[in-house]
C-alpha cells in the first residue's frame, strides 16, 4: 500500500471554526496498515501527529508543523445481539450524527439524546461526549485502537477507558499514544427514555407529545440544538467552548447564597456541576465580541468566528471570559477544544 502524503495542506475544510491554517503534512487513514507504514516512515515517524475526526473540537492558533491524520474508514455492522440488546461496531470515520440516526431508524436505542453532536464516531470516546443527561460511556461496550509504540491493535473495555466528565484515558495515559480505529456500542431494543435533563421535557410539551418515543426525543434534541447553537457551515464555531465546572457541593452552596439563581446539578460524591453558560451570561458576555471573535447570542457557552477571526482572537476572548468568571464566582472554566 503506497502512502499518499500531502504537503502544506490547508486545514480550513477539515475543521469547523473557519480559521485558516495549514498542516506541513496530511495523510488520510482508512486502514491500520497506513498507520504502520507511517510509523516506519523515515521522516514522518519522528514528527508530531494530530488526529482529526470532524475537526469540531479544534481551535487553530497557528499552522501545524507536524503530520495531520484524517480518519476516513467507514462501516458499521451488528456483531452480536440477544433479546434485549444489540452490539454495533462502527468504524472511526463514521459521521456521529448520521450514525445516531441510523441506530434510531433500526430501532436500537440509547444514543438519541446525543443527536446532532458534530464529529465522528472515533472521536466520541475521547472526551466522552455527552448531552441532555446522556454520555457515550452509557452505551459504550469497547473499542479498538492502534498503539503507536508497539504498532499493535489493542481492545479497551468501558472500564479500561477510564471515562469521566468530558474525559477518558485518551486525554490522560494514552494521550498521543493510541489512535481509535473502531467503537462498539451496546444498544437497547426497548426504549429507556431520558427526558428530565435540560429542555427536553419542555420541548416535548410544546409539541404536545405526552407519550414520547426515542424518535421524538431525538427530534426534540435536534430542535433545541438548532435553536441554541450556530450551524458551523454558517458561522465558525466548535460547539460548547467550555466544560461545565464540577466543584465541591459546599462551595456551590456558598455560591448559591450569593447567586440564588445559579444553575447547578448534582454530580455525585459531594460534587456539583455548574452551568458554564449561565456563569458566562451573568458576567455579561453573551453577544459580546473581542475583535472578530464573539460569544453567540443564543448560547453563552459557544464562541464564534464572526468573520475573519484569528485563533489568537478567539483565545484572547476565552481568556477574558475565564478571568471574568474567576473574579465573579471564584470558579475556573476549562476550555473543551484542542488549542493548536
Amino acid at each position: 500500500m503506497a502512502l499518499h502524503i500531502q504537503e502544506n495542506v490547508s486545514l480550513l475544510p477539515f475543521h469547523t471554526f473557519g480559521i485558516p491554517c495549514e498542516a506541513k503534512w496530511l495523510v488520510e487513514v482508512d486502514a491500520v496498515e497506513t498507520l504502520s507504514e507511517l510509523k516506519a516512515h523515515p521522516t514522518l515517524s519522528s514528527q508530531p501527529w494530530l488526529v482529526l475526526g470532524g475537526g469540531s473540537n479544534l481551535l487553530p492558533t497557528k499552522d501545524y508543523a507536524g503530520l495531520v491524520l484524517r480518519m476516513t474508514a467507514k462501516g458499521k455492522r451488528i456483531i452480536k445481539e440477544d433479546d434485549d440488546h444489540v452490539w454495533i461496531k462502527a468504524e472511526a470515520g463514521e459521521n456521529w450524527h448520521d450514525f445516531v440516526q441510523w441506530t434510531l431508524a433500526n430501532q436500537w436505542y440509547g444514543l438519541e439524546n446525543l443527536s446532532l453532536i458534530p464529529g465522528t464516531v472515533g472521536a466520541s470516546p475521547i472526551q466522552n461526549i455527552g448531552a441532555y443527561g446522556v454520555e457515550v460511556k452509557d452505551c459504550f461496550e469497547s473499542l479498538t485502537a492502534w498503539h503507536k509504540a508497539d504498532d499493535t491493535v489493542i481492545t479497551l473495555s468501558n472500564a479500561d477507558c477510564q471515562f469521566g466528565y468530558r474525559d477518558s484515558i485518551f486525554k490522560q495515559a494514552l494521550k498521543d499514544k493510541a489512535i481509535i480505529l473502531s467503537v462498539t456500542f451496546r444498544l437497547n431494543k426497548q426504549p429507556s427514555l431520558k427526558t428530565a435533563y435540560g429542555e427536553i421535557a419542555k420541548e416535548l410539551a410544546n409539541q404536545h407529545i405526552s407519550e414520547p418515543t426515542p424518535r421524538h426525543v431525538a427530534d426534540a434534541v435536534i430542535a433545541i440544538r438548532q435553536r441554541k447553537l450556530p450551524d458551523p457551515t454558517q458561522i465558525g464555531n466548535a460547539g460548547s467552548f467550555f466544560k461545565n465546572p464540577v466543584i465541591a457541593t459546599d462551595i456551590a452552596d456558598e455560591i448559591a447564597t450569593r447567586f440564588p439563581n445559579v444553575v447547578r446539578y448534582p454530580a455525585g460524591d459531594g460534587l456539583t456541576k455548574l452551568a458554564a453558560g449561565w456563569l458566562i451570561d451573568q458576567c455579561g458576555w453573551k453577544g459580546k465580541s473581542l475583535g472578530n471573535a464573539g460569544v453567540y447570542e443564543q448560547q453563552a457557552l459557544v464562541l464564534v468566528n464572526r468573520g475573519g477571526a484569528t485563533g489568537e482572537e478567539v483565545l484572547a476572548l476565552s481568556n477574558a471570559i475565564i478571568k471574568s468568571v474567576q473574579d465573579t464566582f471564584g470558579v475556573t472554566l476549562e476550555p473543551e477544544p484542542i488549542i493548536l
